[in-house]
Parts: C-alpha cells; structure tokens; sequence
C-alpha cells in the first residue's frame, strides 16, 4: 500500500506550532481553531495512512480544544464523516446539539463539514477514520442523526468495531494494496452495523423507500457468495427490521430471500453461458454463488430458466460450437 504521511509538531520551535498545526489540519481534515494547552507545551503527531476511498490516521497529542469553522471545505476530499476511536486520555465532542464524552475504547461520528468542537484535557491518543459521506450513506439510513452519539467500545459491535480498526491501524504497513481495499469495505459494514446500534429510532425511516431498496440491494450485491447471507445478516447490515426489507422489497414483487434466489440464479447463468464455461462445473458455479443444495439449486434453476442447468449448459456449448463452425 502506499506510504503513510507522518506529521509532527516535535521538530518545530513552540511559537509556530499552533499555526502549523492549523493549517495542517486545515489541510488534512477540516479548517479549524486551535487553542493549545494552559499548561504544558503544544504537541501532535500524526500517521495518516491512505485506505482505498479512506483514510486512517493515528494521532498523539497533548491537551488541545478544536473548533470547526463555519465554512465550505476546501477539497472534495474533506466532504467527509470521520469515525473516532479513542485510544487513550479524555475526550469530549459537541457537534447538532449534542455532546458525547468518551472513554478509551469508545467510538463516536462526526459531520467534518459542520460546525463541531472537540475539547481533550490531557494527553490523548486517537484513531480517526475518514469516510467519504456517500460511503456511509449508502450504509446506514440517517446517518446524518448519528454524530456525537457514544458506540460503547466495551461490548457489542463497537468492541468488534474498535478492534478491528485498532489491529488495522497496527498492522497498516504490512498490508498489499488488495488487503485494504476488502478490509475497508468490510471496515465500513461493521462501522454501520455499530451505528445502528446507537441510532435514533426515528431517524431510521428519514430517507424514505428509494433509498432504503438501495440500501438493500447494495448489501445484497456485496454479499451475494455468502451462503450464510439471510434475513438477520441482512438486516443487521443495512439497520432495519427484516419486516420492513420484506415490506420495502415487496414493492419489486419480491421478498428478501427471494430476491436473494433470484439473483444467485442470474450469476450462474450467465456464468454457465460464458465462453469461459466451456469448461467450468456445474457444482462449481453453484458454490460459488452461494447455493450449498445441489438439489435445490437446480430445481430452482429449471423453475427460472425452464432447463436444468446441465441442459443449459449443453445448449449453449452447442450454440457456441455452431457459431464457431
């Protein structure tokens, strides 16, 4: 993976610290105040660690207070949530209204583009996330209600969550650029899951239906060669009842795991269609997109398509061998 970006304040003289600091973090997260410490020195350090679409950074530093300015961001980059995983000290968030106090181990969400203000008594270590927004919207439905809400990191999903992104951070350096790329996205799907657990009721239905098929559909593709894919997983993924993806996909004529069926069936026909599968087993094909039934992938198979899945097979060999004659 490419190499981290290392930043600290240690090789400057402490005059100009606060305001290279501010124009570093104006330039890496979000243009912000800075006030520094009333006792001791100003001091922050930080390992930004490029993650496909994210960013991971580990951060050390003593007492600092940040403000968020009211102002447009000055990149793309930085329309973004950031998800906090304290890892040392104190630390408190204000951000809509609300104020989250965390303790080592605990996760909280920000909106980087709005107003925020972020208070830390002593000397704290902290790992932040940086997600683009359409990446967590397209995970959770109101994510926009979830900032400055504690995701406990002593159990549940969040202890899962905060591990995970720890070890990530641990191991960062050793990781191809193919390992980073399945665990971000993996990283994201735990982080909804996480969010989930905290989010206001209401906001659940905030985004209306459109979204939530979206929303739904999207898990589903990424999951597809799961054979464990079923309602709960579903469900636990995208943050809704399994009611309501029933009542929501219903819509379509469809119900959940039927439509799970239904595009299973799609990829192995078009894969037994192929050129390429000329070659290929028919019990490969199955696995591979999550049928662990022979029996019950071919039945439903024919039932689809109106042959088996040897039949079809074979039909389509002939069809190629004709077209190449």
């Amino acid at each position: 993976m490419s190499n981290p970006i290392n930043l600290s304040t240690e090789h400057l003289p402490v005059g100009q610290r606060r305001e290279w600091l501010r124009e570093v973090i104006g330039r890496e997260y979000a243009n912000v105040e800075i006030t520094p410490p009333t006792v001791g020195r100003l001091f922050n350090e930080m390992t930004i660690h490029p993650w496909g679409n994210l960013r991971l950074s580990s951060i050390r530093s003593n007492a600092i207070t940040i403000e968020r300015l009211p102002r447009e961001p000055d990149k793309i980059s930085q329309d973004a949530y950031f998800a906090v995983v304290l890892l040392s000290g104190d630390y408190s968030l204000q951000q809509d209204g609300r104020e989250v106090v965390l303790r080592p181990g605990d996760m909280t969400i920000y909106d980087a583009t709005r107003p925020h203000r972020i208070f830390c008594p002593g000397r704290f270590s902290k790992l932040i996330l940086s997600i683009p927004r359409s990446g967590l919207r397209e995970r959770i439905v109101g994510v926009e209600h979830c900032s400055a809400l504690r995701i406990p990191g002593d159990r549940g999903a969040g202890a899962v969550t905060a591990a995970f992104l720890t070890a990530c951070a641990e191991q960062a350096g050793d990781l191809s650029a193919a390992q980073v790329a399945a665990l971000s996205e993996n990283c994201l799907d735990l982080l909804a899951i996480s969010l989930s657990t905290v989010r206001p009721a209401a906001a659940a239905a905030s985004r209306g239906r459109p979204a939530a098929l979206a929303r739904i559909k999207s898990f589903v593709e990424r999951n597809l060669v799961d054979p464990n894919l079923d309602p709960e997983m579903v469900a636990t993924g995208v943050g809704m009842s399994t009611r309501y993806i029933n009542d929501i996909l219903s819509d379509d004529g469809a119900s959940l795991m039927r439509y799970v069926l239904g595009r299973r069936l799609e990829e192995c026909r078009r894969d037994l269609a192929a050129p390429a599968g000329t070659e290929i087993q028919i019990t490969d094909v199955a696995f591979r997109w999550g049928f662990n039934d022979l029996s019950h992938f071919s039945r439903s198979f024919k039932e689809k398509f109106g042959c088996s899945p040897r039949d079809y097979k074979n039909l389509n060999l002939d069809l190629t061998y004709r077209v190449s004659k």
